[in-house]
């Protein structure tokens, strides 16, 4: 199993901690209380386990497809709505949310090939992530790409446990389908923002792999 670098930190820590809270009872209190201690091995255990699995960057085929928009996210989608863009389109869009619970991969992908355009990080709230709340509230990183197809918005989203987002795009840079773009740490959640002519290809409540799932098929080019 291929561990993300962004794990490293947190898993040497784990493994620290693992290790430290096992050796002083080990030493202290294990004659005394065997049981006990037996307990804390497994939790603590399960707990590193927990971790290193969270980081997990399992290899796969991804989908490259020029004019349909991947998913950028495993998890369950949970909302597929139109609403009104007030953050950088200021019109209506399409929006569909993938929920991320802890149990997923959380490596966020480029859902579409194309030029990043804008790229800002936004302070906010921890609400839970299945809030609505949560995409305009919420600490989030907001990108938007365009090619001559079509040009959309992804926001990553920060859920109650996650406390920390990554993303790796920059205003100007040219990015490929599949790509990582950034890292959401201990559940979270992302919103995909599509032109209304979009054909959505997913469904409420369906379960998609980032970087695989069609979310989107896109047919016509942009006009001039």
């Amino acid at each position: 199993m291929n561990i993300h670098k962004e794990g490293y930190k947190s898993i040497a820590l784990s493994a620290l901690v693992f290790g430290g809270i096992n050796i002083i009872f080990f030493y202290f209190f294990s004659a005394s209380m065997p049981i006990v201690g037996w307990i804390i091995f497994f939790v603590t255990l399960i707990t590193l386990l927990f971790i290193i699995s969270f980081f997990r960057s399992p290899g796969r085929d991804f989908t490259v497809s020029h004019h349909q928009v991947i998913c950028p996210a495993d998890g369950k989608v949970v909302v597929i709505e139109e609403i009104l863009d007030t953050e950088y389109f200021n019109d209506r869009r399409l929006q569909v949310s993938i929920f991320m619970s802890p149990a997923n991969v959380h490596i966020n992908r480029v859902p579409m090939s194309g030029e990043v355009k804008y790229s800002q990080y936004h302070k906010g709230k921890y609400l839970v992530a299945w809030n609505p709340k949560s995409s305009i509230e919420n600490e989030r990183h907001s990108v938007v790409i365009q090619n001559h197809r079509a040009i959309i918005l992804v926001k990553q989203i920060a859920g109650a446990l996650a406390k920390r987002i990554v993303n790796y795009l920059q205003v100007g840079q040219m990015v490929e389908q599949g790509k990582e773009m950034g890292f959401i740490k201990f559940g979270s959640r992302v919103d995909v923002l599509l032109p209304l002519d979009a054909e959505i290809n997913v469904k409420l409540n369906q379960l998609v792999k980032g970087g695989i799932t069609i979310l989107a098929t896109i047919d016509d080019p942009m006009p001039a």
